[in-house]
This record gives C-alpha cells, sequence and structure tokens, in this order.
C-alpha cells in the first residue's frame, strides 16, 4: 500500500463529526521547518485552545486552516474542504478574527457590519442567517458607538469590533487569533459568554490562540499544545493539570507556625486537621496543580 493511500486511510477513520482535521502537516521557511507533523482534530461545537510558546508555529497553523497558507506536506480539511482550495462558499462558513487590524477608519460602524452582512446573505445556510447588527453591536459592546467612525474608535473597541466582523455570518467554524488582546476586564467577559453562547447555542466550532492560559483554562471543552513542531500534549484543562501532578498542596498556620503537606486526599486531610485542632486552624490554602503548571511542565520537557 502506498505512504499516500496509508493517510487517506488515516483521514477516513477520523471523526465523522470533525470539523477540523490534520494528519503530518508540515511547514518550512527555507531550512526552518516550524511544523514537523502535527495531527489533531476537532469535532462540530467544541472549543479548542491552541497554546504554544512564541515561534512555536500556532499562527501558522491557523492561517493554514484559513487558506492563507499552502503548507509543506500533510493532509488538512476544514468542513471537509481542502483550505487552500476553498471556494468563496466555503470561506462564507468560516470567521476569522485575526491578530492585526485592518484599517477602515471611514467607514462607522454599524456601516460596516452592514457591509459585512449583506455579503453572507447569499451563502447563508438553513437555519444560520447571519447576525441581526442591532443584536451582533449588543453581543461585542458597541451599541453606545455604532455611529462612531472606526478611526474614532479605542484600540479596545476597534478589537471588539474585529470580533464581530469575524462572527457577522454566524460561521460554522470560528478562528480566533489572540481575541481578546486590548480588552479590559469588562470586555473580556462579555467575550467570554459571547464564546460560550456561539458554542453551545449555535454550535460553533472554534479554535483559538492566546498567552493567557486562564482564558484558555475558562473556555476551551480541550488545550492543544504545540511545541517543538508538533502537538506535545492534548487534554482537558484538568486532564493536563492532573499530569502534572494529583496532589494537592495544603498550608496553614495553627499557633503563630505555618505549615506545609502534600496529600493525595486533600479533604480527608483537611477534614481530620479541624477534628483534631477545631478553630486553632488559620490561613488555610488548598492548592492543586494549574493548568499553568502542566503547560510550564510541558514546554520545558519539549524544549530540553
Amino acid at each position: 500500500m502506498s505512504a499516500t493511500r496509508e493517510l487517506d486511510g488515516d483521514l477516513n477513520v477520523m471523526k465523522a463529526s470533525a470539523a477540523i482535521e490534520l494528519s503530518g502537516l508540515r511547514m518550512s521557511y527555507g531550512t526552518n521547518e516550524v511544523l514537523r507533523g502535527v495531527d489533531f482534530s476537532v469535532s462540530r461545537g467544541e472549543v479548542v485552545a491552541l497554546l504554544g510558546p512564541n515561534g512555536a508555529g500556532k499562527t501558522t497553523t491557523i492561517e493554514i486552516l484559513e487558506g492563507f497558507r499552502v503548507p509543506s506536506g500533510g493532509h488538512v480539511r476544514v468542513l471537509g474542504t481542502e483550505p487552500s482550495s476553498g471556494d468563496e462558499r466555503w470561506r462564507a462558513r468560516l470567521g476569522v478574527v485575526l491578530q492585526s487590524w485592518r484599517d477602515h477608519g471611514k467607514w462607522r460602524v454599524r456601516q460596516l457590519l452592514e457591509h459585512f452582512g449583506r455579503h453572507y446573505v447569499p451563502y447563508a445556510a438553513a437555519g444560520r442567517p447571519p447576525f441581526a447588527v442591532d443584536e451582533l453591536l449588543e453581543a461585542v459592546g458597541l451599541t453606545p458607538h455604532a455611529a462612531k467612525r472606526l478611526s474614532r474608535l479605542s484600540g479596545g473597541q476597534r478589537r471588539r469590533l474585529d470580533v464581530a466582523i469575524g462572527i457577522v455570518g454566524r460561521p460554522e467554524v470560528l478562528f480566533l487569533d489572540e481575541p481578546t488582546a486590548g480588552f479590559d476586564p469588562q470586555a473580556r467577559r462579555d467575550f467570554h459568554d459571547l464564546v460560550h453562547r456561539l458554542s453551545d447555542l449555535d454550535d460553533t466550532t472554534i479554535l483559538l490562540t492566546t498567552h493567557d492560559l486562564d482564558e484558555a483554562d475558562k473556555l476551551a471543552d480541550r488545550i492543544l499544545v504545540l511545541a517543538g513542531g508538533r502537538i506535545a500534549a492534548d487534554g482537558s484543562p484538568d486532564s493536563l493539570a492532573r499530569q502534572v501532578s494529583r496532589d494537592a498542596q495544603i498550608r496553614w498556620s495553627r499557633g503563630g507556625e505555618h505549615f506545609v503537606h502534600t496529600t493525595r486526599d486533600a479533604s480527608a486531610f483537611v477534614r481530620g486537621l479541624f477534628e483534631q485542632h477545631g478553630d486553632e486552624i488559620g490561613d488555610l490554602e488548598v492548592r492543586r496543580a494549574t493548568l499553568e503548571d502542566a503547560y510550564m511542565a510541558i514546554v520545558k520537557r519539549e524544549e530540553g
């Protein structure tokens, strides 16, 4: 059997529900091999965070999936189509929020969203019409700024507009590259609510990159860690944290002294502590391994 037929067989056994499929993805820039055989799939309606250090190839991977770059090798499918050959109807099923913002400074916010919304109408699938502009403005917190020229928006407001443009067509697959860069805390919280709404109510498949591990923990069903040109880890935030340590570290004070204890069963230990010492226990803290702990350990292992 040829290598090509073997790869095709691998693709055929992927989940039928997969919206994104990668097998053996490679990408080189000259002699620099950035991606060295990336394999993963994303199911429809799933939210996946792609993490990795700077230069790991996260943005390159996203750009290949969007059809903006042609890979050096491997197989890639998004909604069943090879991205580099996707037509306009296929592209209308995707939403893209890039790191950089394209300047349309003379447009007004509502005017620009109406313009993009009209573009998606001919391609709208049954049950997935474009967002109404008022609904979209409310979702991204731009209702008070609907009449502003884009050149008068703040950086955070422009970033909200990027998100609005990315989802105006009610996409089946949404790519988010550092989506909350420049957001204030309230805008970030509103955005997180929007992501959950898109996933839960519209069954939107979302692949995002972020350096904010707390954001990844809150948003993602699965975490992919890209390091060394390959997927170094794949799992839920909790499962990755448990790979680092299943133990909990317990800190407390009693009678002016501070204590630290590590145990697998934190609940039983704390219960016994209070049964023995009662109100003498103070400054109690139970700490388990976090996604950040797991991420740092995985990257350190790959770099080593």
